[in-house]
């Protein structure tokens, strides 16, 4: 028998691929280009991998680009598991997943006419959006309706904040991201900068020098959004810096009540961007429904 609803949601999500099984979550793998070689995020090519390969790039990776027709192929692998499709994509601010997202849908009313997708541009990234599409595929494995699931995505994702820290400014700057400013280069490769993700826009909010100061400012930062007495869903994030992830996870779970908290990498996709050395923690604290 169909569930009623199939959860849809990009790689850029960073959610294990054991999760996304068990919840019957669709991936839409984006394509990331090195050289003259295509790889499809987490089908052709590995973080481990591709990582490997960034550190000894001469040139630089870039990203396809968001194009519909690998979000027709998702909805129509969730069409056969599923009466109607809920898709969480990237922040419209941060790319054209989006819109991409939503033409793929009218493609696909094309080939089935009652079939109905809703699209939502999620306003947290990576992680954060793994938490919002994980939150809404449990509902849905509920039996709950398509409405209900998109609510449950829609609260979920107002309450999820995410905390992270850069190993290096240099693959930003290098990207066009980061303005190069002339005679501060040297000193801004050195910051460690952690920013947060919330209301589809990315803030600095500290520029510590050391690795070991970030983590404290996302530690900070995290206790100044959660109830105490409360457990919250974590997820904490690395791009090949397992090491800095596992000791991020301990001292989460040392400080903060968690009902759940796991590991999971920064995919290829976001660490064209990024480069290694990411870590940081999405996550987010249950509400209490009052009656």
């Amino acid at each position: 028998m169909k569930q009623k609803v199939i959860i849809v949601t990009g790689s850029t999500a960073c959610i294990p691929k054991v999760m996304a099984d068990k919840l019957s979550i669709e991936i839409v793998p984006i394509e990331v280009i090195f050289g003259d070689k295509i790889y499809k995020d987490g089908i052709d090519i590995t973080p481990d991998e591709f990582y490997s390969m960034l550190r000894k790039a001469e040139k630089l990776p870039t990203t396809s680009g968001s194009l519909p027709a690998p979000f027709l192929e998702a909805y129509r692998r969730a069409g056969k598991k599923g009466k109607s499709i809920l898709c969480i994509t990237e922040s419209s601010r941060f790319s054209g997943m989006y819109n991409s997202a939503v033409m793929a849908a009218g493609l696909l009313k094309k080939e089935i006419a009652d079939f109905t997708i809703e699209v939502i541009d999620c306003t947290t990234a990576a992680a954060g959006q793994g938490l919002v599409a994980m939150a809404a595929a449990e509902e849905a494995a509920k039996g709950m309706s398509l409405s209900e699931v998109y609510e449950k995505a829609r609260k979920v994702m107002s309450r999820v904040y995410l905390y992270a820290t850069l190993d290096t400014l240099y693959y930003l700057i290098k990207g066009g991201r980061v303005p190069k400013v002339a005679g501060l280069a040297n000193s801004i490769l050195q910051w460690k900068p952690v920013f947060s993700v919330n209301g589809g826009d990315a803030h600095t909010v500290a520029l510590p020098r050391t690795t070991d100061s970030a983590i404290k400012n996302i530690i900070r930062l995290m206790a100044k959004k959660v109830n105490k007495n409360e457990p919250i869903n974590v997820a904490v994030m690395h791009a090949d810096a397992i090491k800095m992830a596992q000791g991020l996870k301990e001292k989460i779970t040392g400080r903060f009540k968690c009902n759940a908290i796991y590991i999971t990498e920064f995919t290829s996709v976001m660490g064209v961007h990024t480069g290694p050395g990411v870590v940081g923690a999405a996550f987010y604290q249950e509400i209490k429904e009052q009656y």
